[in-house]
């Protein structure tokens, strides 16, 4: 006998021995469900941050490094945002949920402004190179606002930056609005000037001002 033979008589004796069952079509709820936001807490609070150069950005480190831990004892604030270990300057913290996605969703566009010691000195064309966008490994950055400016008069830091006695430095007013990891240092190598010192100035409507180096205060958003 054929294979095809051998099939169809399975087939015919399987089908006399089968009960049938009706199927119910299965239905799918097509619109997507949103996980449930959390209620805004009673009193939200913004805590602005002067972090040090090689301070963790997080609360807990296994290695026994500085963390926010050490500098800030309000409960219950997370930070809206990174602030790489070598860079200082502003970090805002918060335990509004909502207002920290606000602060950190790509499509909010919140600038950021620094301020960044680079070497050497930028001509022209590197400025606006810096400005147009520069294309990085990540793609091609968004059009920054960027500017020569005169030295902050700012805290010495602890340890010192490391220039060179015949290679002049430069300090540079960066404005981005966007979040890639380590951006502004990765800009400023592109156009031949490594940043030496960067510090992070005003995020949205918040700014350093005058508040000290490794110092914090905290912000009622309650209207």
């Amino acid at each position: 006998m054929s294979k095809i033979g051998k099939f169809n008589s399975f087939t015919k004796k399987s089908t006399t021995n089968r009960v049938d069952t009706p199927t119910k079509p299965a239905y799918r709820n097509k619109a997507k469900s949103r996980p449930p936001q959390k209620p805004r807490p009673e009193n939200p609070v913004i805590v602005l941050f002067n972090k040090p150069f090689d301070v963790l950005c997080q609360f807990t480190d296994e290695a026994g490094r500085q963390t926010l831990k050490d500098f800030i004892p309000v409960a219950d604030v997370y930070a809206a945002g990174r602030l790489d270990r070598d860079s200082e300057g502003l970090l805002l913290l918060t335990n509004d949920g909502q207002l920290q996605a606000q602060i950190t969703q790509p499509n909010k566009k919140t600038f950021k402004t620094y301020w960044v010691q680079v070497e050497g000195e930028p001509s022209t064309e590197a400025i606006e190179a810096l400005s147009n966008g520069v294309m990085l490994k990540d793609g091609m950055t968004l059009p920054a606002k960027v500017r020569v400016m005169t030295s902050p008069d700012i805290w010495p830091r602890n340890p010192p930056v490391r220039e060179r006695k015949l290679i002049p430095t430069t300090w540079l007013e960066v404005q981005i609005c966007e979040g890639r990891n380590r951006q502004v240092r990765r800009m400023t190598a592109h156009v031949g000037h490594p940043t030496l010192r960067l510090i992070r100035y005003k995020i949205g409507q918040w700014c350093l001002d005058d508040l000290p180096n490794g110092e914090y205060k905290v912000l009622s958003t309650r209207k």
